[in-house]
């Protein structure tokens, strides 16, 4: 079964109630076996509009991703995210 990879490209704007999504969200990422393989840092855009933050988490399977991203503790800190930020996010399968 192929792995998935969640990514995520954020503008933060109101870092205080992010970092209550950040501790949330990566409670729920426990729960479901998730690996983070990049969270900020730098990074270079090379084309499209970017953005300040990106971020790319391993699961397992694009089941275990989806049912993460679908779940009741990552839905609870999202709603933090979504007065404190910009987020584009894509779960895509792995080869």
């Amino acid at each position: 079964m192929p792995k998935a990879y969640w990514i995520a490209h954020v503008t933060v704007t109101d870092p205080d109630p992010y970092q209550l999504y950040a501790t949330g969200a990566s409670e729920a990422f426990k729960k479901f076996n998730a690996r983070v393989l990049a969270r900020g840092g730098p990074a270079e855009q090379l084309e499209g509009e970017g953005r300040p933050r990106n971020v790319v988490i391993e699961f397992d399977s694009m089941e275990q991703a989806l049912a993460c991203y679908r779940s009741e503790d990552y839905q609870r800190a999202k709603a933090h995210r979504k007065e404190a930020g910009i987020a584009e996010i894509v779960i895509v399968e792995g080869a």
